[in-house]
């Protein structure tokens, strides 16, 4: 994608990152689990830490870049879990709490993403020297 971006003379890459183990931390905003780092200073999130080892900087947080509505009984049915009251709810896989409108009888999932920028300048002025050098 980087090289695509830098054909049509573009210096940056917004990438929009599902961080791949924030489900082992739905409760937790996103704006504090993306700046989490391991011992070694790199992001504690492994996609994250890729997207950053090849040379991006973290952007801004999206905490609701992902919507999904339903009823209760689709949820219920997505979920194999029961939905027995209004509220927040954990479940597999999730970023972020489900939440419950029994009353309305309306679920709304809001998943979190990180843009990450990618400064493509090093991969222009490769490209820039191959066609140079032909």
């Amino acid at each position: 994608m980087g090289a695509i971006a830098v054909r049509h003379g573009l210096t940056h890459m917004i990438a929009p990152v599902r961080p791949t183990r924030k489900d082992r931390y739905p409760i937790k905003p996103i704006e504090r689990y993306m700046n989490w780092r391991r011992d070694d200073g790199s992001l504690l999130d492994p996609w994250l830490r890729l997207h950053e080892r090849l040379g991006a900087r973290l952007g801004p947080a999206a905490p609701a870049s992902y919507r999904i509505d339903g009823t209760v009984a689709e949820w219920e049915s997505w979920l194999g879990m029961a939905l027995p009251e209004s509220g927040d709810y954990v479940f597999p896989g999730g970023l972020s709490p489900l939440a419950v409108d029994a009353e309305s009888d309306r679920c709304t999932y809001l998943e979190p993403n990180v843009w990450m920028v990618h400064n493509l300048s090093s991969l222009a002025n490769r490209g820039s020297a191959l066609r140079t050098s032909r």
